[in-house]
């Protein structure tokens, strides 16, 4: 079965650094999209940052200049550089990979991971 684990996240001063990881496993044909999505309590889940397998790339408007999204494609893996954090970046944040899964009869659909919690703060 696909199996996507983040690790990366923690509690970090608002202006610091994290780096984020997403490596995707299992039985995987293809991989179409990954993503980065964040949930804080009593928020909705919103989209992150994504990287699609042409190499186009999304971000949330906050986001924009201060996270990097990048990707390994020999790793099955999604990387997402958070610099310049601040508390408003405090969330879950799930990693999410559009995928073909293998096997005899393949499955197309969105996998998730389980979270991985960042805190920024003082």
């Amino acid at each position: 079965q696909v199996q996507l684990v983040e690790s990366g996240g923690g509690l970090v001063q608002p202006g610091g650094s994290l780096r984020l990881s997403c490596a995707a496993s299992g039985r995987i044909a293809s991989i179409n999209a990954m993503g980065w999505y964040r949930q804080a309590p009593g928020k909705q889940r919103e989209l992150v940052a994504s990287i699609r397998s042409d190499g186009s790339i999304n971000y949330e408007d906050s986001v924009k200049g201060r996270f990097t999204i990048s990707r390994d494609p020999a790793k099955n893996t999604v990387y997402l550089q958070m610099n310049s954090l601040t508390p408003e970046d405090t969330a879950v944040y799930y990693c999410n990979a559009d995928l073909l899964s293998g096997g005899v009869v393949g499955y197309r659909g969105s996998y998730w991971g389980q979270g991985t919690q960042v805190t920024v703060s003082s």
